[in-house]
């Protein structure tokens, strides 16, 4: 029986409908494919992670694997830590945030912190060194100065590197953009359902919102207006407290500069480009004020290492602002994570602290 023209409409309706459903569930498919072949795991990275009951801190899942990322049983990421040191033993600790917990390299080996706690290792005849990653994404200095205090010290380490900067500044700037009433909090991590249960529709939403704060940019009704002369006052006091409290669980304590991809000497469009990350979360900046953002949060690690006594490792610069380098503004590809790891082991391993601590642990060996 020949069909009614409305049977055909909803048939032909109906599979429409199908075909559109097949084809959003093979692009999520391929989204969600070549996420595991790029970063080792399917879905949001968020998993990996629970808040810690004890605490309230956010922290890696004991056990924990994505493919190319791996926690260990103590709940940081990298190779297994034993909760004793020996005496003739060389414990490295990082202390940091996204930056250091390397997410966007292609394996455990390949985070700077592995790779200075393995330079330091070739260069440590008769001793035995191995670190801890204590960084988690997120972290502020804050966040780092809790994480010593319950998770870090236990572990005893001799050595603490830190390195933060950008968390720090995007919270202090979002704070000045909301009293100036050009920013709602929770505006940058607000997602949709759709997009907290499709990969791809979080990509496109990201890629969306990260296309209209580019628009953004040029409306300077939407600028946060400041002098970067006036941030870090919290930034630095946090981090005083921060150095002040890691010197009295280690010999050797060191401050690192910020890295990161945006560039004075960049043409507009190339600073546009290196800033889009930044933007994403701070969307009320321009890439010349993030250039003098992160240089005042630099002189202010480069003030505090000063007064406090500690290393500093400079030489942000050093790692090129590409994207060979980095993956978006501020996170390292691995070609940016063994440029990094070069300037902190090469700082180190001139130290000669370091090299009197070595002897020290020979002789306990």
């Amino acid at each position: 029986m020949p069909l009614s023209h409305r049977q055909k409409v909803v048939l032909s309706t109906l599979i429409v409908l199908l075909v559109v459903v097949l084809m959003l569930t093979l692009a999520e498919g391929t989204v969600r494919v070549r996420q595991w072949m790029k970063y080792g795991h399917f879905s949001h990275l968020d998993d990996i992670y629970a808040v810690d009951q004890e605490t309230g801190l956010r922290v890696p899942r004991s056990g924990a694997s994505t493919g190319t990322i791996h926690i260990n049983s103590l709940g940081f990421r990298g190779p297994p830590v034993s909760q004793l040191k020996t005496a003739g033993q060389l414990r490295l600790a990082f202390l940091g945030a996204s930056t250091t917990f390397c997410a966007e390299v292609s394996s455990d080996e390949l985070t700077w912190p592995h790779l200075v706690s393995e330079t330091i290792n070739n260069n440590a005849s008769g001793v035995t060194v191995d670190y801890v990653n204590g960084a988690v994404p997120g972290y502020t200095v804050q966040s780092s100065l809790m994480n010593l205090r319950e998770r870090i010290t236990p572990l005893e380490p001799d050595v603490i590197i830190i390195y933060h900067a950008t968390n720090d500044l995007s919270r202090e700037t979002r704070s000045l953009a909301e009293k100036q009433g050009i920013y709602r909090a929770g505006t940058a991590d607000e997602m949709s359902w759709l997009a907290e249960h499709s990969l791809l529709w979080f990509l496109v939403e990201k890629n969306l919102r990260l296309r209209s704060l580019r628009e953004k940019t040029a409306d300077m009704e939407h600028r946060l207006e400041f002098s970067p002369s006036q941030l870090g006052s919290q930034f630095e006091a946090d981090l005083q407290e921060l150095v002040t409290e890691a010197k009295k669980v280690s010999s050797m304590v060191a401050l690192v500069t910020f890295s990161h991809r945006i560039r004075a000497g960049q043409t507009p469009e190339q600073q546009l480009e290196a800033a889009g990350s930044a933007l994403y979360y701070m969307p009320f900046m321009s890439p010349p004020a993030l250039i003098d953002s992160f240089a005042r949060y630099n002189e202010i690690i480069t003030e505090v290492a000063r007064e406090t006594g500690v290393l500093l490792i400079d030489g942000e610069e050093l790692i090129p602002g590409d994207g060979e380098h980095f993956n978006d503004t501020v996170h390292f590809k691995d070609a940016g994570s063994r440029a990094m790891a070069r300037r902190v082991s090469e700082a180190l391993l001139r130290l000669p602290a370091l090299q009197e601590l070595l002897a020290a642990k020979r002789s306990n060996s």
